[in-house]
């Protein structure tokens, strides 16, 4: 730990109601003289937009966390099929998972076409 450092968040909800404030700390391994406070914060917006982009996609449209499968490698396995699909459809264009996934349950050949097994 080099440096422990203080975010002021101020958010709402989307229709711009229900404000909120917290306090939150983090830790750095990287020296005041390494990184600025603006790059400190810009590692925090990167870390929240990996948590939007995946964990969020796996909880909620992946309803994950009612996954049954506990045996063996079974969750390791279907974290990593969930994690392949939304790579999959994100390098597709992809910007609305769920969308996306109910177009490839609706038109199965397209969903193929991802995965390089048909033509066209």
């Amino acid at each position: 730990m080099a440096q422990v450092f203080c975010l002021h968040r101020s958010t709402t909800d989307l229709e711009g109601n229900h404000p909120r404030s917290e306090v939150v700390y983090g830790i750095t391994s990287l020296a005041p003289a390494q990184v600025t406070p603006a790059r400190l914060l810009t590692f925090t917006r990167e870390h929240w937009t990996i948590e939007n982009k995946l964990h969020w996609v796996r909880d909620v449209t992946f309803d994950e966390d009612r996954c049954r499968v506990r045996r063996r490698a079974g969750a390791h396995v279907m974290a990593t099929l969930r994690n392949l699909v939304i790579s999959l459809l994100r390098l597709a264009g992809a910007t609305n998972i769920a969308a996306a996934l109910r177009e490839c349950a609706w038109h199965p050949a397209r969903a193929f076409r991802l995965l390089g097994l048909a033509r066209g």
